[in-house]
């Protein structure tokens, strides 16, 4: 299974593959705020898991695996930001808080966050109320 680290850089390879259609180890070292090094030999670990194909100066592409657990990392992210935003978190502390909580979460608990997300997102109603509770003084 991959480690936290691991999986924080699986998710941005991953989004960068998705935005720009490819990963370049100085794209990820800058996004992630790390030496293009510690990148490089993040990536040869994740290549010797299974999680994509390194090399060296010649990029690298997600396995299907790699792919799959990306997409997977970056479903997660998107959820527990609208689940956060969705129960009053201010924004400001939204990305920070995701980043805090992503990765000590079951994917039971993921699962349930989903479910209750699209509970209230499926009836404006339910939305709307969540949110003028939030605004009701305790």
């Amino acid at each position: 299974m991959a480690t936290a680290s691991m999986e924080d850089y699986l998710e941005r390879i991953y989004q960068l593959i998705e935005e720009k259609g490819y990963a370049r180890v100085s794209d990820i070292a800058d996004t992630l705020e790390v030496h293009p090094s510690s990148v490089t030999k993040m990536v040869q670990k994740l290549d010797k898991s299974g999680y994509l194909v390194y090399e060296k100066y010649r990029g690298l592409v997600l396995t299907a695996k790699g792919n799959k657990i990306g997409k997977r990392l970056v479903y997660r992210h998107e959820l527990l930001e609208d689940f956060l935003h969705m129960i009053g978190v201010d924004e400001s502390y939204i990305y920070r808080d995701v980043e805090g909580i992503e990765h000590h979460l079951s994917w039971d608990a993921i699962d349930r966050i989903g479910d209750l997300v699209q509970y209230f997102h499926e009836d404006e109603n339910r939305l709307k109320a969540l949110q003028e509770h939030h605004k009701t003084p305790e």
